[in-house]
């Protein structure tokens, strides 16, 4: 399921990506998260079967992952090491470029929004902190108290990691012997993103994620950073990462999927590939990504045993997988 050629209007979407432990998953969690990725991905399918803008369908998904418990973004993100929550969104257009960033909001319910809206309404790229939270709300969206981002199961792997005097740990590590999904919770990245291209040719893509449990605060990963986490171009390619933040940083993973296309003359498939299964392991980064190309051409690539990721082209069927030896 990982590449496709055909043009016309997609969406892909991705959930995280981590440790497979496909044995210690009920069949019943499992659809649960397969279904998850069908109904948003549907939800986009008809969007841009309508002609909506690639750009309001990738947030508008993301919108939607945010509000799922079962994805570490908005509602059900991870705690840090003080016991709060703090979100990073960006969203990204490839038609002129235009971004909007936001990292370590606390009361906005849903970061990709406040994103769009730095991007559309404030003149600058990126807002972090209290600020983020105050320009969100000057923007009419709404607000929340901190509380109501944490899940008893998020909590509990705070405790757990501190506890065992873990450390930092990616996104959602953390969990002992009770699984809360398919992918380990131990060692799962669970960012979420969107990509899409509609029916006039143009791409946009929005990543959101409520970063690493027990993470110090004020940390920002690769979510807001725009080249690194987050891409969009016209030209070439929309991108959308999820994995070692830090790594996706330093190789400006989701831009080096662009320029290769650009600079190289190589294929989405190709340029993802690389970055993937090449570049990032020389970092130590692990993880994945999801692109669709100016063509339509869908890549997801992973180096991790499984990535929650699906795609839905209009007229065809909606595709979901988890793991590494999906078709």
């Amino acid at each position: 399921m990982d590449k496709q050629a055909k043009p016309g209007p997609v969406l892909a979407i991705h959930g995280g990506a981590g440790t497979l432990l496909r044995s210690s998953m009920s069949a019943e969690k499992e659809a649960e998260y397969l279904q998850a990725l069908r109904r948003i991905l549907g939800a986009g399918q008809a969007q841009l079967g309508l002609g909506a803008a690639a750009l309001d369908v990738v947030v508008e998904a993301v919108r939607q992952l945010e509000e799922c418990e079962l994805f570490n973004a908005g509602k059900g993100a991870v705690y840090t090491a003080a016991a709060t929550h703090e979100l990073d969104a960006s969203v990204m257009e490839g038609r002129t470029l235009k971004a909007g960033a936001v990292a370590g909001l606390r009361r906005t319910r849903n970061p990709v929004l406040a994103a769009r809206a730095v991007m559309e309404h404030s003149g600058h790229l990126m807002f972090i902190g209290e600020a983020a939270d105050a320009f969100a709300a000057r923007q009419g969206l709404e607000q929340v108290a901190p509380e109501w981002f944490g899940t008893p199961a998020r909590l509990e792997q705070l405790q757990r990691a501190q506890a065992a005097q873990a450390g930092v740990l990616l996104d959602h590590d953390g969990q002992s012997g009770t699984q809360s999904g398919p992918i380990a919770e131990g060692s799962k990245f669970g960012t979420v993103g969107a990509v899409a291209l509609d029916a006039a040719g143009h791409l946009a893509a929005a990543t959101s994620t409520g970063g690493m449990t027990n993470k110090p605060a004020g940390r920002v990963g690769d979510s807001p950073v725009l080249g690194a986490g987050c891409y969009a171009n016209d030209a070439t390619v929309a991108v959308s990462c999820t994995g070692t933040g830090e790594a996706f940083m330093r190789s400006l993973a989701a831009y080096d999927v662009s320029a290769q296309m650009e600079y190289l003359g190589v294929d989405a498939g190709t340029a993802a590939g690389r970055v993937v299964h090449e570049r990032l392991p020389r970092l130590n980064g692990r993880g994945g990504l999801i692109a669709v190309a100016a063509n339509g051409e869908v890549s997801m690539p992973f180096n991790t045993e499984g990535m929650y990721r699906g795609y839905a082209r209009v007229g065809e069927a909606v595709v979901v997988a988890i793991y590494g030896d999906a078709t």
